[in-house]
């Protein structure tokens, strides 16, 4: 990104503590723009701000910073986008508080995409993975960009599945846009930053602090014309954004799953106040007055039901995680022909281990 004069400016105001949303817009309402801000005297800003944070915005941000910053924009592929940028997204300026700027590397034509954010546990379920990612890629398939946050399990999800159609996928973090947290998701967020997109208000090297994520979660819902949570426990971040997607006037969907799990109970929660309960991505296409997509090609054919204990021990798991002992006795079957059982299918891809001893049913 070429750096001017508008550039820099911005990039100044967003590096100082204190300057809010709110403060800002004020200030561009009574002076003109970015440069007219900085450029402004002590004197002049005092009359419109307490005197200590003028004196701020007049001594301008720390200067190795600043020169850091600049430094980052310059590269291929990154971008500070502004309020008057033409690419700044539509969706963030109709909620309360949008980011005066953010950092920004990817494909900026994203930005003003329809988009859906799908968030959830970061132990998530295999079956919650898969549902994350199914629904990601029919939906993105459709169209909508996917919007997650890139934590582990669900989140991570979602953007494979995002960046595997059209729609691709961007993720809004809770770091500087320098850093990819957490570690694990290193190859995932770069290859977000060349296919779609990472986003993040937060300066350069900004660690991964706890108060970081209800703001990131904020942007999420955001941007997004509606969140779908796919799995969440009572305590999950998950249910922090769908209540930002609800106050910004949003549509929230939810995923239902086993009564038993405490990963569908957030969801279940989200339910019975009001979330839209969904089984396939048509659902939520439909609710948003879209169409999906389909192909005629790539149809995954039946496999063979799997014969003798294994059969027994599948048919009596239903669709809920359960346990050796309760295998046992809903079959009849010994434990150790049990365990044998649950072995195959889990080699062969049909349910998958859940904390706690138990299995869960993925096909």
């Amino acid at each position: 990104m070429e750096i001017d004069a508008r550039v820099e400016a911005w990039a100044s105001l967003q590096l100082l503590p204190g300057v809010s949303a709110r403060v800002l817009a004020g200030l561009l309402q009574a002076l003109g723009g970015p440069e007219e801000v900085r450029g402004a005297s002590r004197a002049n800003l005092a009359r419109l701000v307490p005197g200590e944070l003028a004196a701020a915005i007049e001594r301008g941000p720390e200067p190795v910073l600043l020169a850091r910053t600049l430094s980052w924009i310059a590269e291929p592929g990154h971008a500070l986008v502004a309020w008057d940028d033409a690419d700044y997204p539509r969706a963030l300026l109709t909620i309360s508080d949008p980011p005066p700027a953010f950092y920004y590397c990817g494909r900026r034509e994203l930005l003003n995409r329809p988009a859906i954010a799908i968030v959830g546990s970061r132990n998530a379920t295999p079956q919650g993975m898969e549902n994350a990612e199914s629904f990601a890629a029919a939906l993105s398939a459709s169209g909508f960009t996917i919007a997650s946050g890139l934590a582990l399990g669900i989140d991570a999800a979602a953007h494979r599945g995002g960046l595997s159609a059209a729609g691709s996928s961007i993720a809004v973090i809770g770091t500087g846009p320098d850093r990819i947290y957490p570690a694990a998701n290193r190859d995932l967020g770069h290859r977000l930053a060349a296919e779609g997109g990472l986003l993040s208000e937060f300066p350069l090297g900004t660690p991964p602090l706890p108060a970081n994520f209800p703001r990131r979660n904020r942007l999420l819902s955001g941007l997004s014309r509606g969140v779908l949570v796919v799995e969440a426990t009572l305590a999950s971040g998950s249910l922090i954004t769908a209540r930002f997607a609800a106050e910004q006037g949003r549509e929230v969907f939810a995923i239902p799953g086993s009564i038993h799990s405490p990963f569908s109970k957030g969801s279940h929660r989200l339910i019975r106040d009001g979330a839209k309960l969904v089984e396939t991505a048509q659902d939520v296409l439909e609710e948003l007055g879209e169409v999906v997509s389909r192909k005629d090609d790539g149809v995954e054919l039946p496999r063979p039901e799997p014969a003798d204990d294994a059969g027994r021990v599948l048919a009596a798991l239903g669709h809920d995680p359960a346990g050796v002992d309760a295998l046992s006795v809903r079959t009849g079957l010994p434990a150790e022909a049990i365990s044998v059982a649950l072995l195959e299918l889990e080699l062969s891809g049909r349910i998958a281990p859940v904390p706690g001893g138990l299995f869960h049913r993925v096909r």
